[in-house]
């Protein structure tokens, strides 16, 4: 329905001024009205995880794969709210396989990344390496930096976390949704000082 549907458009703006709550509502009476879109709202999910809905996030990273299985990033979120509900080495043990290859670099040495199968600076070098100078570069170092964050976030890693997430946030930044996740990452957790 035309109601539905804004209601999902307006779910998906609450994330990037950091209204989780407000995005879930909206997602959630979508879902409600038109339940075989479900699977589909991705989005739904990483607003969990800002939530702190963990288990509700795993859930619905457990139905996305069901309709987009060679995606890296589903795998990883999934991973990211796992390891709040539980801790990252049974996160890494849950990850969800792909099914096919995500072709986007640098998402499968990202993939690679939370399986312990690569480093950091292994993800680094793929994004700067296959991207080249191609129009691709900067959001090949956008995703690198996002997901090198996250992973060192999850794993207590703070520091690391902050450098790399304001570095995907400000230098290397997205004009798509995942760029507002960075963007609203570094304000929630207070990290937009750069003299700390």
């Amino acid at each position: 329905s035309r109601t539905g549907r804004a209601g999902a458009r307006r779910g998906d703006l609450y994330p990037k001024v950091g209204q989780m709550d407000k995005a879930i509502a909206d997602f959630d009476a979508y879902i409600e009205r038109e339940p075989e879109a479900e699977p589909y709202h991705w989005r739904r999910g990483i607003a969990f995880y800002y939530a702190g809905l963990y288990k509700r996030g795993v859930e619905q990273f457990e139905s996305h794969k069901n309709v987009n299985g060679s995606d890296v990033e589903n795998s990883v979120w999934h991973f990211l709210c796992n390891a709040r509900l539980h801790d990252p080495a049974k996160a890494k043990a849950a990850l969800i396989p792909l099914e096919g290859e995500d072709r986007r670099v640098p998402m499968m040495k990202v993939f690679d990344l939370f399986a312990g199968k690569a480093t950091a600076d292994d993800v680094l070098k793929d994004a700067k390496e296959r991207a080249g100078e191609t129009r691709q570069s900067e959001a090949a170092l956008f995703y690198a930096h996002l997901y090198i964050a996250l992973h060192h976030e999850a794993h207590g890693r703070t520091d690391a976390a902050r450098n790399h997430m304001r570095l995907a946030a400000k230098e290397h930044t997205s004009p798509y949704y995942m760029g507002d996740v960075a963007r609203v990452h570094v304000k929630v957790r207070g990290w937009e000082k750069t003299d700390e």
